[in-house]
C-alpha cells in the first residue's frame, strides 16, 4: 500500500505540473475560500446584528462588540484583498510588490467600511419592500430572519460594494457562496437600485451587466441574461436593464444587453422577451404559447 501510495503522489505532482489546477507555491496563495465563508457571515452580521448569530447584544455592549466585530472583518479584508491584488499582477504578467498590495488593500478596505451605513440603508429599504410585498410575511423579523431573498441581495450589496472598487475573485466568490445557500445567482457586477424584492427566490439568476432600477420585485426561476456572444465582447454590456418599478413572474427570461423593460412593467410568468418594451407595458403568455405585449397599463394582464 505504501508503494502504490507513492506512486499516486508522484503521478499527481506530475500531474499538477503538467495541467495546472494547483494553488500558487510561489508567493502569496489565492484567497481562502473558507475564509471568505466566515468574512461572509461576519458582514451580514454587520447588517443585521443579532438576527444572524447569537451575538449577545444589549445596550450596554452594542459599540464593544460592533467594534470587534468590524476590526475582525477588517483584518480578513485587508489580508484577503492583498492575496487578490497580488494574484491579479500575476495574470497580467506584472510583479506586484507585497507591501504595495497590503497598502492597496488597507485603502479598499477603509472605503468598504465608510460605504457600509449606506449599504444598511438600502438594505433596509430592501427589508421594508420584502415586507410590503408578501402578504405571507408576519413581520420584518420573520424577514430578516429566513428570507432567501434578503440573504441573497445583502450578500451582493457587500459584494457589489467591492466589485466597484475593482478587487479581483472575493466578491465573486461571496456571490457564489450565497447562491449555494440559496438557490439565487446575483453576479456581483449587476447594479441594482433600493428597494429589491425577490419572493421564493429558488432558480434566480440575474447577470453581470444587468441593471435595476428601485423597487423591482421578481419570482422564483427568472432569468436576466445575454443573448449568446463571444468572449471578446466580455466587457460589452450584456444583460438586460428593468426599470423602476417593474414586476415579474416566475419563470420569465427576459435576455440581452439592448433589452430594457420600462418602468411599471409586468412580465407574466414564462416568458420570452428579447426586445424592448414601453413603460406601463404587460407582457404574458396566452394559451397557445404566444406572446403577447400591451403597452395600455389598462390592459390585460397574465
Amino acid at each position: 500500500m505504501t508503494d502504490t501510495l507513492s506512486q499516486a503522489i508522484e503521478n499527481l505532482m506530475e500531474s499538477y505540473a503538467r495541467s495546472g489546477g494547483i494553488n500558487h507555491r510561489s508567493g502569496n496563495n489565492l484567497p481562502s475560500r473558507e475564509t471568505i465563508h466566515h468574512l461572509v457571515a461576519d458582514l451580514e452580521t454587520l447588517a443585521f446584528p443579532g438576527y444572524k448569530r447569537e451575538d449577545g447584544i444589549d445596550d450596554r455592549n452594542a459599540a464593544f462588540v460592533i467594534g470587534e466585530l468590524a476590526n475582525r472583518c477588517a483584518r480578513t479584508l485587508i489580508e484577503e484583498s492583498a492575496r487578490s491584488l497580488d494574484y491579479d499582477y500575476r495574470i497580467r504578467g506584472e510583479k506586484g510588490c507585497p507591501a504595495a498590495c497590503h497598502l492597496e488593500a488597507r485603502e479598499i478596505t477603509e472605503d468598504f467600511f465608510m460605504s457600509l451605513p449606506d449599504i444598511r440603508s438600502i438594505l433596509m429599504q430592501d427589508v421594508q419592500a420584502a415586507w410590503e410585498g408578501d402578504p405571507a410575511a408576519k413581520s420584518i423579523e420573520e424577514v430578516i430572519l429566513s428570507y432567501p431573498g434578503l440573504e441573497a441581495i445583502t450578500v451582493h450589496r457587500f459584494a457589489h460594494q467591492l466589485w466597484r472598487q475593482g478587487v479581483p475573485l472575493i466578491p465573486r466568490m461571496m456571490s457564489e457562496h450565497v447562491h449555494s445557500r440559496t438557490g439565487i445567482d446575483i453576479h456581483p457586477g449587476a447594479s441594482i437600485g433600493p428597494g429589491f424584492f425577490i419572493d421564493h427566490g429558488t432558480g434566480v439568476v440575474i447577470g453581470e451587466t444587468t441593471v435595476i432600477g428601485q423597487r423591482v420585485k421578481i419570482y422564483q426561476g427568472v432569468t436576466l441574461g445575454a443573448l449568446s456572444v463571444s468572449k471578446n465582447e466580455g466587457n460589452a454590456k450584456r444583460h438586460p436593464t428593468i426599470e423602476d418599478s417593474v414586476t415579474i413572474y416566475a419563470g420569465a427570461t427576459i435576455l440581452g444587453g439592448c433589452t430594457t423593460i420600462g418602468a411599471g412593467s409586468i412580465i407574466g410568468g414564462n416568458v420570452w422577451i428579447t426586445s424592448s418594451l414601453p413603460p406601463g407595458s404587460r407582457a404574458y403568455v396566452p394559451q397557445g404559447g404566444y406572446i403577447l405585449k400591451d403597452s395600455d397599463p389598462g390592459g390585460s394582464c397574465c
